[in-house]
């Protein structure tokens, strides 16, 4: 009996910890919703989570997530990556497997995707598969960059005003699966009203739910 008392103790403290802990990861997390950089078509490529712009998210019971794909001229594959938050710097097979799932190469689009229950804090990768393998290089300054320079979250069980912001503009584009949405609504509703601009972006983005 004091064993299964103090194992059950144990379970609720840690769970306790976990709880505590999530407010101070939203100002620590050193996150960045929106991905891509500058060299390389490809690499330079718009990616961004549709997250809060501290880049911490609680998806709430529904589990939705999106992430908006820019314009270019030669779409490549979309990877995501979900691996438990590492504490103190530990690694992530100490912390837990993580999954990866690869989507095929898609122009400009929204992609929503279901997720199961955030019970502990999950980092969201997610990246432009921007080469594929070829033949090894007798040139020892040659080299290839594989992918882009990723958008990173963290995924978290508490809900904060924020969340339920977005939360409730990712419910609105549910609704719009397999149709579009406005170009200046979806800027307006995630906050991305200097990144959605220019010339290249359609009137209108589609939105995936695969």
């Amino acid at each position: 009996m004091r064993i299964t008392s103090l194992a059950l103790a144990l379970t609720l403290g840690l769970e306790a910890s976990a709880v505590l802990a999530q407010p101070n990861l939203r100002s620590t997390f050193p996150g960045r919703r929106i991905g891509g950089g500058t060299r390389g078509e490809c690499a330079a490529r718009l990616l961004a989570h549709l997250v809060p712009t501290d880049s911490v998210f609680a998806p709430g019971a529904t589990g939705t997530v999106g992430l908006l794909q820019g314009p270019t001229a030669q779409p490549r594959p979309l990877q995501i990556e979900l691996r438990p938050n590492s504490p103190g710097g530990g690694s992530a097979a100490a912390a837990g497997a993580s999954q990866r799932r690869q989507f095929p190469a898609a122009a400009v689009e929204v992609t929503l995707l279901r997720l199961p229950a955030v019970a502990s804090p999950v980092v969201w990768e997610s990246s432009y598969v921007c080469a594929e393998a070829g033949p090894a290089s007798t040139d020892p300054l040659s080299f290839v960059e594989a992918v882009s320079p990723p958008a990173l979250s963290l995924l978290v069980r508490e809900t904060t005003p924020k969340d339920q912001a977005i939360q409730a503009s990712l419910a609105k584009l549910r609704g719009r699966c397999g149709a579009q949405v406005e170009r200046t609504e979806l800027a307006r509703s995630f906050g991305l009203e200097d990144v959605i601009t220019g010339p290249e972006w359609p009137e209108r983005i589609p939105v995936r739910c695969p």
